[in-house]
């Protein structure tokens, strides 16, 4: 990424890398990926052989240096390839995502070296799947209040980990998963720690997988841990750590849901402006009249605006490796917006597209199906909001 001063404010510019890799994956994605969009949107499978293909070209660990098994390369490139593959497919891009930000990162910003080389070289360069498990059954926004518990054994060796987590994305075909549990329940959210668990250990089992709206290709289940027995040196971490872990990943995972939005959004925005253009009503393509024009333009400044706010994120990022501050209202504000974007784009390409619009013989439905999700995951609008405001009001 170039930083280029023009004017007062700092901008963004893509470097020839960026642009070779924006080619790259948009040509990897129209061309693998949206012929089997449908069809694995109906079956539910996970796409494992595009995943595979994915992690080839290094779009799995995209930030993660090379000596870990990654691509090298920085946040911006992580957007620009993530809205292409979102365009193509959102299940594809919330694997993606999830493997690079909640994964990867994590690892990257707390674990030890033994911990990165073990547990991240082989998830960046696509050999293994990670997953990120906070979530349970009664506890979702308010993470401080999960009923899992890691207790140390005698021995001082083990934490054996007992609890049911939700609504994990690709719980049911991750080899590696970051957890989090509660270590220390009389202290609340100052009580979780992190833990980095291998799924093909005794005690570990996958739940019911989730039946989902949109992004089911996307593989969503339950974990269960029942008396799981962890090593002590894959805690993540320090002891009471973990809801800090979180809430810093959580960051990075904002803008990949932000660029994930935005990408569903692009793809409904330029199906929307082709049906504008082809379909003939009252003696001409609908696109002329004044109603369709400005569901068009409102499209399109929600979507510029969207991504704006996400390369706004992306350099609070980057400022953030040297300055070590956090980037939680840069990556609120991006996450919110834009998921409200998708949302609004998408209901709004239904309706141009009309009887067509609803049905599954046009990727439009689809694409309004996916877009739901990006307001609930990664934190809630409402969390956003209330992330937003209490930054702004110094009640953080």
């Amino acid at each position: 990424m170039v930083l280029e001063q023009t004017g007062t404010p700092l901008t963004l510019t893509l470097t020839p890398e960026h642009e070779m890799l924006l080619n790259t994956v948009r040509d990897f994605a129209q061309k693998e990926i949206v012929p089997i969009a449908e069809h694995y949107d109906h079956s539910g499978d996970f796409p494992m052989e595009t995943i595979k293909k994915m992690a080839e070209m290094g779009l799995m660990g995209i930030e993660v240096p090379e000596e870990y098994g990654g691509a090298g390369m920085d946040v911006l490139a992580y957007v620009l390839a993530l809205v292409e593959i979102a365009k193509a497919d959102a299940s594809h891009s919330t694997i993606m995502s999830v493997n690079n930000s909640l994964y990867c990162n994590g690892i990257m910003l707390f674990g030890t070296e033994e911990q990165k080389r073990r547990w991240v070289t082989p998830v960046a360069s696509g050999e293994k799947i990670g997953a990120y498990s906070l979530t349970e059954p009664m506890s979702g926004s308010d993470a401080a209040t999960m009923a899992s518990r890691a207790v140390l054994n005698e021995a001082g060796t083990h934490y054996i980990i007992n609890g049911r987590k939700s609504w994990v994305t690709s719980g049911p075909v991750a080899d590696y998963v970051v957890l989090f549990t509660m270590t220390d329940p009389e202290k609340g959210s100052k009580g979780v720690s992190a833990f980095l668990i291998d799924t093909s250990q005794p005690g570990f089992h996958r739940g019911k997988k989730e039946p989902k709206l949109g992004i089911r290709a996307s593989a969503t289940s339950e974990l269960i841990f029942e008396d799981y027995a962890c090593p002590v040196e894959n805690m993540l971490g320090k002891r009471g750590e973990g809801f800090k872990i979180a809430m810093t990943v959580l960051d990075a995972g904002r803008i990949g849901i932000a660029a994930q939005a935005l990408g569903i959004a692009e793809a409904a925005y330029e199906a929307s402006v082709r049906y504008a253009r082809e379909r003939q009503a009252f003696g001409g393509p609908i696109g002329q009249f004044q109603m369709i024009q400005q569901k068009i333009a409102d499209m399109k400044t929600r979507i510029e605006a969207s991504r704006h706010l996400i390369y706004n994120a992306c350099l609070a990022k980057m400022r953030a490796k040297v300055t070590g501050e956090r980037y939680t209202l840069e990556a609120s504000m991006a996450k919110l917006f834009a998921s409200e974007t998708a949302q609004f784009v998408t209901d709004e390409a239904v309706q141009i597209h009309g009887g067509m619009g609803y049905s599954k013989e046009m990727p439009v439905e689809r694409y309004y199906r996916d877009a739901r999700i990006t307001r609930i995951y990664e934190g809630t609008s409402e969390i956003q909001r209330m992330v937003i405001a209490r930054h702004e009001l110094g009640m953080r």
